[in-house]
């Protein structure tokens, strides 16, 4: 008996979404629509603050990694993909090291593979709430109280729950592109727009000034009667978005955009038929990792803050 088969019995009781009936390809509008839909749980689960939780103040451990984990402090989507993202590493790591036996080309290893990945990241899921709740991130044990603790760790399960069937559907055909993605994508441009154009007045030693680094510098350039000083201001300020962080973040962005297309292609002698030998290519991306290290860097640097 291989051990993907203990899964086996599991199947029947994990939600999931189906593929599109008759292999059918979904319209692209429609596509565009589910992937929307899946965008909008996921903002509205980003705002949804978790019942029962009687603090959220003070510094907060996994500040750096939120960006890159998708999630947003206080609401249900506290977790955002760790879980789910940790649970499809950890089997790929099983896979390719051969701990796990799995003949890609079967569908129902296939199959069981993907139930594997299901219930180890509802597991991390579990785990980790009920470590969020003990460690006082929610605020004293004592004070949150038992049922106000089930009842959050309950919440962020059935948050996991809920992503897990999001990138499905994303991933069976139904949305464009992985849920995993798309809610990072979402994330790190909710970040961005926000310290650009945020209304919202700080002190930091200089007086009032508009968080947003965009609205700061039309700010400074009305206010001020230096507009030299007032540009060196909204360029360089300290402590706030300034406009040269913000240029520097268009600059990457373009910059990855066009190594996004750069390609090697890598020729593969294959035997042919009659003993003759032609030679196949294999397209190899400069970005082929895409975000994993990023993604396993935050993951590894957040755990040890949290300990």
């Amino acid at each position: 008996m291989r051990a993907l088969q203990v899964f086996a019995p599991l199947q029947k009781f994990l939600p999931e979404v189906e593929e599109p009936s008759g292999g059918k390809r979904v319209q692209f509008r429609d596509r565009l629509l589910y992937t929307l839909v899946c965008l909008a749980i996921f903002l509205v689960c980003s705002q949804l603050p978790l019942y029962g939780v009687k603090t959220t103040s003070g510094a907060d451990p996994l500040y750096w990694a939120r960006v890159i984990m998708a999630s947003s402090r206080g609401t249900v989507m506290e977790l955002g993909i760790g879980p789910t993202v940790t649970a499809g590493l950890i089997i790929q790591l099983l896979v390719g090291s051969k701990l796990l036996d799995v003949d890609t080309n079967v569908k129902s290893d296939r199959d069981l593979m993907k139930t594997a990945e299901h219930v180890l990241g509802l597991l991390i899921t579990i785990g980790q709430a009920i470590v969020y709740v003990m460690t006082g991130m929610y605020g004293e044990p004592s004070e949150v109280g038992a049922v106000n603790g089930v009842l959050i760790v309950l919440q962020l399960f059935i948050a996991g729950v809920l992503v897990l069937l999001l990138d499905e559907m994303l991933n069976n055909g139904w949305g464009l592109g992985s849920a995993i993605s798309l809610f990072i994508a979402t994330n790190i441009c909710e970040s961005i727009v926000w310290k650009a154009f945020s209304p919202y007045t700080l002190n930091v030693g200089r007086g009032p000034e508009f968080e947003g680094a965009v609205i700061a510098l039309v700010h400074f350039l009305l206010s001020r009667t230096d507009k030299t000083k007032a540009l060196k201001d909204a360029f360089y300020r300290q402590g706030l978005p300034n406009i040269m962080q913000l240029l520097a973040t268009v600059s990457i962005f373009l910059m990855v955009v066009y190594f996004q297309g750069f390609r090697v292609e890598l020729a593969i002698r294959s035997k042919r038929a009659r003993g003759a030998y032609g030679a196949q290519t294999y397209p190899i991306k400069l970005f082929y990792t895409s975000n994993m290290p990023i993604i396993l860097q935050a993951r590894q640097s957040g755990h040890t803050q949290c300990l």
